[in-house]
Parts: C-alpha cells; structure tokens; sequence
C-alpha cells in the first residue's frame, strides 16, 4: 500500500458492473483497486465493492460463482459495499423476477428482506437527483444528510428490519436510499455515488476509511 493510498479495494467483476467509472470514484476516495473475477483475491483486500447495472435475476446468475465466498467475507466482518443492482442483490430476494416471469431469485440474504418495484402510478425507472435523509449512524452516511445523489432504478429495498435502513429518500413513497445488516460492515446505496458528485465522492471516501479502520 502506497503512502497515498487508504485502503486496498476489489471491485468485483461478475459482468454487470460500471467498474470503469466505480474504479475511477474509488480512486479518487483514495483507494487502490483492483477489478478482480476471482474471489480468492476477497481475503487480502481492506473492502469489497459489489457494483451492479441491470436485472436482479442475471446479476444473480452471474454472481454465483461469489456467493460463498462473499458470505464468507461478511461474516468475516470485511466491508462489503453494494451499490445500485449490488445493494438489491445484498437483500433475500426481489420482484423484478416474478414480473419478468422467472420466478423468485435467492439473493445473497446478507440483509433479509425483498425489492420491490414501484407503484404504477410512479414513472419509472426512477431517475434523477433526490435528497439523502440519514435515519441512523453509520460510517457511510458521515456528512452527507440533506445532500442529493444520482438514482436510476424501478425496484428498492424492503427490509424485515427496519434498523436495517440507514437513509431514506422521496419518490412518491419514501424509500431506503442506504441499509446496512446489523454488524454494520454490509452494506449498500440505491443510488450511484460514483455518479453523485461531492456527495458520491464523500460516501466513497467514508466507505474508504472505514474500510482502513477495520
């Protein structure tokens, strides 16, 4: 680890990732990352970063050849940070199969819970900048209550445990915009910080230091 850098970082490559601009924002947070397919690179690094662009189901799919090896990760308290797709896929399961008529998808179940998809009253997907209210402390959350972050999405999370919400933003309906299980070191945002501005640079950096902390 260079002087410069906080904390070594994979970003895992299951083949629905933004991993260009993700590693790009990590960078900038003061990370050094590696874009990895192989899980046995999980153990070394300070924090894992789950990112995720498309459908539940084939993240899922695509993702199965991880699921052991995150769960050993979690349990292992090792930060893992899942972001858009990667947090939906943090939870037990989602709606989006059962509309696309595949049934229902196990997800990783770190965070007990569904996704659930919009009311049809509200356009979707749901896209744009809306406000962060944080419900709870988290390392994550440091400094960006009232600040606004980048959403593109038609399902979010539900999950059984309401301490599992760490912040909330408004569609319609107010929804999780960040949870997190109850050891604290999984976790994910709805929206995309490395599409975020400052806001998404200051979760990143956050997720950075704890990530050097632990």
């Amino acid at each position: 680890m260079s002087a410069q850098t906080a904390a070594e970082v994979v970003l895992v490559d299951y083949g629905l990732g933004n991993l260009r601009s993700a590693q790009r924002g990590l960078e900038r947070a003061g990370a050094a990352v590696e874009i990895t397919d192989d899980p046995d690179d999980f153990a070394a690094a300070d924090g894992i970063v789950l990112p995720g662009v498309g459908a539940f189901s084939e993240g899922m799919e695509n993702a199965g050849p991880f699921r052991e090896p995150l769960a050993a990760a979690a349990d292992r308290g090792q930060p893992v940070f899942g972001i858009c797709l990667g947090m939906q896929m943090l939870l037990t399961t989602s709606e989006e199969a059962d509309h696309a008529g595949q049934g229902q998808v196990e997800g990783l179940d770190f965070i007990p819970g569904t996704n659930v998809r919009f009311e049809r009253d509200r356009k979707v997907p749901h896209m744009g900048w809306n406000e962060l209210h944080v419900e709870r402390e988290h390392p994550i959350v440091d400094g960006v209550d009232g600040q606004y972050a980048y959403f593109v999405h038609s399902y979010y999370a539900e999950p059984d445990d309401g301490d599992a919400v760490v912040a909330t933003t408004d569609y319609g309906v107010s929804f999780p915009a960040v949870v997190a299980n109850e050891a604290g070191n999984v976790f994910g945002t709805q929206f995309h910080p490395e599409k975020s501005g400052e806001t998404g640079l200051q979760i990143l950096r956050n997720f950075v230091e704890y990530c050097a902390e632990r």
